[in-house]
């Protein structure tokens, strides 16, 4: 299996290019890493034209199975309306694997008809932990295993990280998830913040369909003063307001325990269904 890694937000470190491409041949596998991953222009790996062609060229590979993104960061949802513009043919024949600030992309995808999965990305093998993380994406992708799958999936779900989905409500990229389960996680924002992005995603029309919302990891910053109320609470007052289930955690978040979350009619690597 050929594996296209390119990098939609933030360059990759070559550090972990090296470590992740040792664990897929260990594996049979082989990365391609798109020279565009590398790149450096400000904060983003390349100019948005630069990374939506390397996107554009790796999806529209027919030899390429998979298309993984490198790590998150800052971007993806530069690009992500026109990452779809005409979306090549073999696009909706490879599974596509992001998470954090590719859930733009995911989300622009998923209603395009491609096949996507939230899941560790190549430079998390430089977590604590992080090897892990990365070889449970590629035995999921490799050999289908299902160990790798957030355990409770019960039904259709998505998964996002709580700022991203928030960006993307009410937009052309926010999924429909009539009957679905939806996973949240969060990283690096304090208490208030939280509740003022859940503020806005439960506000939204498209929430009303969620069958129920799952809490995952959320690495918070302290606030200034306390809030008045933990992460649960808050997570469980805007669920009640919003009239939608809360069903407990889920095993995603930004750290190696990271599992993998495959969208609505992405029940696997496209090479095995």
């Amino acid at each position: 299996m050929k594996i296209g890694v390119v990098a939609p937000s933030c360059p990759l470190k070559r550090e972990a290019a090296d470590k992740v491409a040792a664990l897929a041949a260990a594996r049979g596998l082989e990365l391609l890493f798109h020279p565009q991953c590398f790149l450096e222009a400000g904060h983003f790996a390349g100019s948005d034209e630069e990374r939506l062609a390397a996107l554009r060229e790796v999806m529209a590979d027919g030899s390429i199975e998979t298309v993984w993104f490198a790590r998150g960061g800052y971007g993806s949802n530069r690009i992500a309306q026109d990452a779809v513009k005409d979306l090549p043919e073999a696009a909706l024949l490879k599974t596509i694997v992001g998470y954090s600030d590719g859930g733009f992309l995911l989300a622009a995808l998923h209603k395009a008809g491609a096949r996507v999965a939230h899941g560790p990305m190549v430079q998390d093998v430089l977590r604590d932990g992080g090897e892990a993380a990365v070889v449970r994406v590629l035995d999921w992708l490799g050999k289908g295993l299902a160990d790798g799958l957030e355990p409770n999936l019960a039904g259709p779900a998505f998964a996002f990280n709580l700022v991203v989905l928030s960006s993307l409500m009410g937009t052309d990229l926010e999924p429909d998830f009539e009957g679905a389960e939806l996973l949240i996680e969060e990283v690096d924002e304090e208490l208030y913040r939280i509740d003022r992005f859940l503020f806005h995603v439960t506000s939204q029309s498209g929430f009303a369909r969620v069958r129920q919302l799952r809490l995952g990891r959320c690495l918070l910053k302290e606030n200034d003063r306390p809030f008045g109320a933990e992460l649960e609470e808050v997570v469980r007052f805007w669920c009640h307001r919003a009239g939608v289930r809360y069903g407990g955690r889920a095993d995603i978040g930004h750290d190696s325990l990271n599992r993998i979350v495959p969208f609505p009619s992405c029940n696997g690597p496209a090479s095995l269904s």
